[in-house]
């Protein structure tokens, strides 16, 4: 548990093929089922202070309670994802929080300190903030807010994980829109 956060939620690992990573979470580590967008909707994005337009493609899935998520980049957008990979890197890259009081996490957390450096959002009430975090691969500090269909979605993510059979280990995100 970390005093300033709460529970790590998520584990988010960048990937070059996010094919062959479901495939492999979900046959060799049996993890699953995977939702997989091949391009996630994000509204707002911004990169240090910088508006752009990212295409990534995102797969979920659960184990236990801590959500696991795939990242591939498709274009050369600037964010925290390519900043990994072309520091040669693939794997762990950050680990989430998730709130419902995002605004005031964030204010707390700015005034302890935290400095922002990628930004977007995921449907209505789905925030998300990445702090300059990373002295260590894999411990970028992501804060997501889960108060809306981004939230009820991952609640989905994680009952459908639960007794899981390994069949239909690939599935299509919903829209969040119905959510």
């Amino acid at each position: 548990m970390s005093t300033f956060f709460g529970e790590i939620r998520q584990l988010g690992y960048v990937v070059d093929d996010i094919e062959a990573a479901m495939a492999y979470w979900s046959n060799t580590l049996g993890v699953g089922p995977w939702y997989y967008n091949p391009k996630v909707p994000i509204r707002n994005y911004e990169y240090d202070g910088q508006a752009y337009e990212p295409h990534n493609s995102v797969a979920l899935a659960n184990s236990g309670f801590v959500q696991v998520e795939l990242i591939q980049t498709r274009n050369d957008v600037p964010s925290m994802y390519r900043d990994f990979l072309q520091a040669g890197r693939t794997g762990l890259q950050h680990v989430a929080y998730w709130t419902e009081q995002y605004d005031a996490d964030l204010e707390r957390l700015l005034k302890q300190g935290f400095k922002p450096r990628m930004s977007g959002e995921v449907g209505e009430q789905g925030r998300f903030i990445y702090f300059d975090t990373e002295y260590h691969p894999g411990t970028v500090i992501e804060l997501s807010e889960v108060a809306g269909p981004k939230g009820r979605l991952f609640d989905l993510i994680r009952s459908t994980s639960e007794g899981w059979n390994g069949q239909q280990a690939i599935r299509p995100f919903p829209d969040l829109d119905t959510l």
